[in-house]
């Protein structure tokens, strides 16, 4: 075996000697974002965990924190047995790092540290470590890679080109997903890091974003956050406490059995063109989304969650909310629901334009994404005025299997 093999992921046994639990819930309080932020309450009365463990994949249904480090990797084993190796190497150190643990002990001076150390001291932030199958791990240019070409789902297809899109191909797709998110960036980036780390030999990061700021809500208990745009985002987003809607549009009851339970992530960059968007007066970008900005109400309307109404006319008699609104649109079909759970980001400067280079980093979770996201894509960059400053510049979708039993690993009955 060669010292690259050794040192990798699949031939390391963790080490559970010296699991560390973090402590410092005040400190990581005052880490935590604007919107995101927890009540001293709610940071006096836990240890900020989220049970790894479950009937669903944690980070779906959970209440949505306020950071996140999704990764995309391309792997580079030849065989599914090498990558149920790394799957459970990944969901255990994922389950420790979701605790509060490190994820190995060990303090040998002459060789690296399981753990990279710098969520030490820290709480767990509620971290959540969501794992998803991209199209190509089942089949890529035509050749089934490992022998699971048959157990791939019916809905787990590339997304279509759609209006619109200017994809960058360095930005898109996938074999494996990671997405890691906590309320504090340090704890998120963290779990990453140390997933690649492990995965040393068997993954590489295909590519990766950061984000800020929740652009959704996933629970009743949240508040609608702003996108940076300065509006609210999300409004009618699909809530995990509804369980109904949550069995109708999100988890899957079709398919193979591998997947039941599970869901499907569409991963969609969209950079906003802030520059032109902040020179448009008040009353265009009101019309351009179909709410108002300062309340976050439907045109016409005084409160957030009053009833949009499509009908209403204005004095000139025109539609009131615009035909080509984003909200007249995104609503227009309910078969095509899906749940939110964005975030904002921003990569500094795009150095061609001098113009900043930030945005939406959209995740939706639904249970087809050709029958949910890709028709209500489609119209909206076909019919929406919002398109006007917007560009989407990254795209890809994961098969998130169910949640992962203890003792198991994710994705354990598409490999076993």
């Amino acid at each position: 075996m060669s010292e690259d093999k050794e040192t990798s992921l699949l031939g390391r046994k963790f080490s559970r000697r010296t699991a560390l639990t973090l402590a410092g819930t005040f400190g990581a309080g005052m880490a935590l974002g604007g919107g995101g932020a927890l009540s001293a309450r709610e940071l006096a009365e836990g240890d900020q965990t989220v049970e790894f463990y479950g009937e669903h994949q944690a980070g779906i249904a959970t209440p949505q924190q306020d950071r996140l480090h999704f990764a995309a990797f391309d792997l580079t084993v030849s065989k599914a047995e090498e990558i149920r190796d790394l799957m459970r190497a990944w969901s255990d150190a994922a389950a420790r790092m979701c605790a509060g643990k490190s994820v190995g002990g060990g303090n040998d001076a002459f060789v690296p540290p399981e753990d990279t150390g710098e969520a030490q001291d820290l709480t767990a932030g509620r971290l959540t470590v969501t794992f998803g199958f991209g199209p190509t791990l089942f089949e890529k240019d035509g050749k089934d890679r490992f022998g699971l070409a048959s157990r791939k789902p019916e809905a787990l297809q590339e997304i279509p080109d759609l209006p619109g899109d200017n994809l960058d191909p360095e930005l898109s797709g996938g074999d494996v997903c990671v997405q890691a998110c906590a309320d504090d960036p340090q704890v998120a980036f963290h779990a990453v890091r140390n997933l690649a780390r492990i995965g040393r030999g068997a993954a590489v990061i295909r590519w990766s974003q950061l984000g800020f700021g929740r652009t959704s809500s996933t629970s009743s208990a949240q508040k609608t956050p702003r996108n940076l745009m300065g509006f609210k985002d999300g409004t009618n987003n699909i809530r995990a406490e509804d369980e109904d809607l949550m069995d109708n549009y999100v988890w899957v009851r079709e398919g193979p059995a591998w997947m039941q339970s599970g869901t499907y992530l569409v991963a969609r960059r969209i950079r906003m063109l802030i520059e032109i968007w902040d020179r448009s007066p008040l009353l265009e970008q009101e019309q351009t989304i179909g709410r108002h900005r300062a309340s976050g109400a439907p045109l016409g309307k005084e409160d957030e969650y009053d009833k949009v109404d499509l009908e209403a006319k204005g004095p000139d008699g025109l539609p009131l909310i615009p035909m080509d609104s984003h909200i007249r649109l995104a609503r227009k079909d309910q078969r095509e629901r899906i749940l939110r759970r964005g975030y904002s980001f921003t990569d500094g400067m795009d150095s061609k334009t001098g113009q900043l280079d930030a945005g939406l980093f959209f995740i939706s979770f639904q249970r087809d994404p050709h029958r949910q996201f890709v028709p209500l894509q489609r119209r909206l960059g076909q019919n929406d005025r919002l398109t006007e400053y917007i560009q989407h510049t990254g795209s890809a979708v994961f098969a998130c299997p169910p949640g992962v039993r203890r003792g198991g690993f994710a994705g354990e009955s598409l490999l076993a």
